[in-house]
């Protein structure tokens, strides 16, 4: 198969070589030549272009799939909307009727609950912060891409928080020096390890799924005292310290639910290989050396 990943980095990149791995071709957009070299040298083949210049999309490929990992590089200056919704719509236009399945990697943040609540994919967006209101958008432009082409399947994956190695290192550093953390400890963690999400990213490339909306979260969410006692514990720091905050506020915005993996499990048949936090950040503590 014909691969392309728009946003080939943390997650990306990962993505790109289990496709390659797999025997497909794969391409990567690239506004960099250090790293369009880089992807070079592991047989991925770089275009060169950026997202937010329609104009440079022209010699994006003909593809089976696509997969959009764009993060944002705020050394652009730019803004999350001209990167998450314009460049969407300027991949969109650029891709059309040469792309027949399209991979959405969205956030958990489109959720707005802040109780502790559970939520799951049917549950209500209502997000309260900039970026969860941005991903919204970004997602509904991304149904309206899909719709206005016939015989394109899409997905779109709400990653909860990345983890992984070389992920760590500012935690790290603060923790080790002792600074007081903000936010609340009882607030709720949801994460998910970066070589599952890649696994998962995959397998929603593979699928015979109608469109559909999955969430991409390990099997237990976490309080924050808990994840960082246990990092501090792996990295050799003191115990943490918290603010006091009251207890009806959060610093957290509205990150404070706990998201259910029920359906990704159900539909996809995905086996984690760190179902949670146990076993997951050990792995990046000690691949981050």
């Amino acid at each position: 198969m014909r691969r392309l990943v728009l946003g080939c980095g943390y997650l990306g990149l990962r993505v790109a070589r289990l496709w390659q791995a797999a025997g497909d071709e794969v391409f990567a957009l690239t506004r960099s030549e250090v790293h369009g070299a880089a992807f070079e040298q592991e047989g991925i083949r770089p275009v060169r272009g950026d997202v937010t210049e329609r104009g440079s999309l022209d010699a994006l490929p003909e593809v089976d799939s696509v997969v959009w990992t764009v993060g944002l590089d705020r050394s652009t200056g730019q803004t999350q909307h001209s990167v998450y919704v314009e460049g969407l719509k300027n991949a969109f236009d650029a891709l059309r009727g040469r792309a027949r399945r399209w991979l959405l990697v969205s956030s958990t943040s489109v959720y707005g609950q802040n109780d502790g609540s559970w939520v799951d994919e049917s549950s209500p967006c209502e997000p309260k912060q900039p970026n969860g209101r941005v991903c919204l958008e970004a997602e509904q432009t991304f149904w309206r891409g899909i719709e206005e082409q016939r015989g394109v399947t899409g997905h779109i994956l709400r990653f909860a928080g990345i983890y992984g190695p070389g992920r760590l290192l500012q935690r790290v550093a603060a923790l080790k020096s002792g600074i007081v953390l903000s936010g609340r400890p009882d607030a709720w963690l949801n994460l998910i390890h970066v070589d599952d999400g890649a696994r998962i990213v995959d397998l929603a490339s593979r699928t015979n799924e109608p469109n559909g909306t999955w969430l991409v979260v390990d099997d237990r969410p976490l309080e924050r005292r808990e994840y960082y006692v246990r990092l501090a514990q792996l990295v050799g720091a003191p115990n943490p310290e918290f603010e006091q905050l009251p207890q009806l506020v959060s610093a957290s915005g509205d990150r404070n639910k706990r998201c259910s993996n029920r359906r990704i499990r159900e539909l996809l048949g995905v086996k984690l290989a760190y179902p949670t936090f146990e076993t997951g950040l050990p792995h990046a503590v000690g691949q981050s050396g």
